[in-house]
């Protein structure tokens, strides 16, 4: 399947980071980000990319532009003592060779759902797609991710796992005093994690201008259209420094679970929730 991913933010709240950096290329050990979110979805077989790019888009096509695979791959270095120009490097594997990568422009302040309609001529002939944010990585299963959409027959489905907070959850009656509190990890609270799989017909519940999560998810919803897979096994999204050097922790001590190349993560297997009765994809009305 071809891969969509939104690679246009400024990631106001990762500056730290680097001013001249945009969020998807926040390294994580050699690599950024994007390339590990990459890695993980050619490592199931999944390499057509289109990068909707936005903020510094020119750092991002400069990095692939010029790509090194010797940074991250096993290699042979021989004529070492002899001219520079007479070196030969011989790879033991590569990371990139077979992936094709499209590089669309799609607006320094557009947002989701205008990234995603600029980047649909690029769909040309796929009935399902993926899509993700640029900023969250999983070990998820993809392959059980797959068929479970699959099965459903519904237009779109995303990602659910728990919200990674430390925060508690405080109710307030009519006069101001507390009548509950409790931790958000102990509350039966999901969120949108992303890992999108659209069918074609997304497009038709999409008006200029939209962003994704609103309008056009909220006719999905009424038309029973728009499913959510809970995943309770790691997912951990970029949005802090914070969360940058927790990533940089799990990387640095060899227990970065989304690395599944690596053998790292789960299990391959997981059980996906049972699948609600299949449906005829419902058209929403012309507005």
């Amino acid at each position: 399947m071809k891969v969509v991913i939104f690679c246009g933010g400024l990631g106001m709240r990762l500056r730290e980071a680097g001013e001249e950096i945009p969020k998807p290329m926040v390294p994580i050990g050699y690599r950024p980000i994007l390339w590990h979110l990459m890695k993980y979805y050619a490592y199931y077989g999944h390499k057509d990319f289109i990068l909707c790019l936005g903020y510094r888009a020119d750092v991002i096509k400069k990095y692939f532009l010029n790509y090194e695979e010797t940074i991250s791959n096993d290699f042979v270095l021989s004529g070492v003592n002899g001219d520079r120009r007479g070196r030969c490097v011989q790879l033991m594997n590569t990371d990139i060779s077979d992936w094709r990568i499209t590089f669309a422009d799609t607006g320094i302040s557009a947002n989701i759902g205008q990234r995603l309609k600029a980047a649909e001529p690029y769909l040309e002939g796929a009935e399902t797609f993926l899509a993700n944010y640029a900023d969250g990585l999983t070990d998820l299963h993809l392959p059980t991710l797959i068929d479970y959409f699959q099965r459903c027959g519904k237009v779109a489905n995303l990602v659910s796992p728990r919200p990674n907070l430390s925060y508690h959850a405080v109710s307030i009656n009519g006069d101001g005093l507390v009548d509950g509190i409790d931790s958000i990890a102990n509350m039966n609270l999901r969120v949108n994690g992303g890992y999108f799989l659209f069918r074609r017909e997304i497009f038709d519940y999409m008006r200029d201008g939209e962003e994704l999560v609103q309008e056009p998810f909220q006719r999905l919803i009424d038309a029973q259209q728009l499913l959510a897979y809970p995943y309770d096994g790691f997912f951990a999204s970029m949005d802090t420094f914070k969360d940058k050097q927790q990533f940089e922790d799990l990387y640095a001590g060899g227990k970065a679970p989304w690395e599944i190349w690596r053998g790292n993560g789960r299990p391959t297997m997981t059980i996906a929730p049972s699948a609600p009765r299949r449906q005829t994809i419902a058209r929403p009305k012309a507005s």
